[in-house]
């Protein structure tokens, strides 16, 4: 299997599981509350890990607790820290979640550390990317620093996969997608990145036309319990999710997106791989927690046959 480098934020999750989302002024009592390491980024590289892949972390993280809390956390799932940068510049970034019973969430995320990724930070760790033969990346840092680093990997033949998420109030420069191999929107994120209605799959492969005509090869549209779509310029397809009993929702795209890396390292067909993000982020959902929920090969595998 090649090597993954995963380039992206990690935060700590503080997560509540609530009755009910409430409305503005509303007091109420959580039902649980669970800390958790987290952060797009993160999540993808345990995800990765816990799939058998070799992984390297490039983010940042604060000189703090919960700064040596998630480096022991990525000690112990074997991923290299070789990429992090600890910095007193800012704290460690914190993600608040509110889960409800229906394993539905809501998260408003504090960058803190993430913010501290630079250019030139990227820079000193280039070597981990270019060793790389895939490489995921997300938005959770400034966008210089991610532009920087989807140059290096493509200039070094690796495969280049953006989670376009959170999409950023500025529009995403066209250069970044001609950079990327795929580029997987869930259908909020197809919506604002296009503007277009993605109510349907003959809209949502619309609606990724447009980012097939600024310059990326494939889109693959993460449509939760239905499945995801796949769309390039040669037409689409729909490729059906695996049906399971959904307890946290969290990071199941993060889950998808390794699955879809792990998939492409091991060097299957792009369909195929497919099929295994949408078994890898079908499973995450089945516990509490992001990477806590992260599923095993072995798991992977029962579930796809």
């Amino acid at each position: 299997m090649e090597k993954i480098c995963v380039v992206g934020s990690l935060n700590v999750d503080l997560t509540v599981t609530v009755p009910h989302f409430h409305q503005p002024g509303e007091s109420m009592f959580g039902l649980s509350f669970n800390t958790y390491t987290g952060g797009k980024g993160g999540n993808q590289a345990v995800a990765a890990a816990r799939l058998g892949a070799p992984v390297t972390m490039i983010g940042c993280l604060g000189a703090d607790a919960y700064g040596s809390m998630y480096l022991d956390a990525l000690k112990r799932e074997n991923i290299s820290q070789d990429g992090i940068v600890v910095t007193s510049a800012a704290p460690t970034g914190i993600a608040m979640i509110e889960v409800d019973p229906k394993g539905e969430n809501r998260i408003v995320v504090y960058k803190g550390a993430n913010d501290e990724l630079t250019c030139d930070a990227i820079t000193e760790k280039a070597g981990y990317i270019e060793r790389s033969g895939v490489c995921l990346f997300q938005l959770e840092n400034p966008l210089p620093a991610i532009n920087h680093a989807m140059a290096i990997a493509r200039q070094a033949g690796a495969k280049v996969i953006l989670d376009p998420a959170p999409v950023p109030h500025t529009p995403i420069p066209q250069a970044m997608f001609m950079l990327c191999d795929c580029v997987t929107p869930n259908e909020t994120e197809l919506h604002i990145l296009t503007g277009m209605p993605v109510d349907t799959i003959e809209q949502a492969a619309q609606a990724a036309m447009k980012l097939i005509q600024m310059g990326c090869p494939a889109v693959i549209n993460k449509r939760g319990g239905q499945g995801s779509l796949l769309v390039t310029k040669e037409g689409y397809k729909l490729f059906p999710g695996f049906k399971v009993k959904a307890v946290d929702t969290t990071a199941a795209g993060d889950s998808f997106n390794a699955g879809l890396g792990v998939g492409l390292a091991m060097g299957l067909e792009l369909g195929d791989a497919i099929r295994m993000a949408n078994a890898v982020g079908a499973l995450s959902t089945t516990a509490q927690g992001a990477q806590a929920a992260m599923p095993t090969m072995e798991q992977a595998m029962a579930l796809l046959n």
